[in-house]
């Protein structure tokens, strides 16, 4: 998972203060791993610094102040290509390819057609593998095969991801 592109994405939702970015990315992607604070400042500092976000506004808080982060353009533009990229189709990807299903359908992205692309570069590894299990040992074929069963789950979580595109932007875009 991109700690830095999930947090992006949510700020391209609406500027947030890094309490509400953790409280955001641990209701939505951290499930029984929540993010660390210090993670979610020092990637935001990394951001600031390489000109992805910036502070709008600081507040006086309880604790220390409470900076607004708003992502740039060059924050937004990393996050389209993040999204329009296929993930490298490998076991368990879910949670990275699930990030990128959430995140457009907050940001209002074609996450359907994200899925088809995915689907896409799914089918041409698994034509790589079948060719490698063809071709191979019985070691690269059961090591294609191994790919393949982890790939075909995926394609199940795929199609059925894709048909409840309609709840699952319900339940993220209140």
């Amino acid at each position: 998972m991109s700690v830095p592109l999930t947090l992006l994405g949510l700020l391209e939702r609406e500027p947030s203060h890094g309490y509400d970015l953790k409280r955001d990315y641990d209701a939505f992607f951290g499930r029984g791993k929540p993010l660390p604070f210090g993670q979610v400042y020092s990637t935001l500092s990394r951001l600031a610094r390489d000109g992805k976000v910036v502070i709008s506004d600081v507040a006086p808080g309880a604790g220390p102040d409470r900076k607004r982060y708003i992502i740039t353009d060059v924050g937004a533009t990393e996050v389209e290509q993040w999204l329009t990229q296929p993930v490298d189709p490998e076991p368990h990807l879910q949670t990275v390819l699930f990030a990128k299903v959430v995140l457009a359908l907050m940001l209002d992205r074609p996450a359907a057609e994200y899925l088809d692309t995915q689907r896409s570069a799914h089918l041409h590894r698994m034509r790589e593998l079948t060719e490698i299990k063809r071709a191979g040992s019985l070691v690269d074929a059961l090591l294609a095969d191994h790919g393949l069963y982890h790939l075909e789950a995926d394609l199940r979580w795929i199609e059925m991801t894709g048909a409840r595109l309609d709840a699952l932007r319900k339940e993220v875009r209140p």
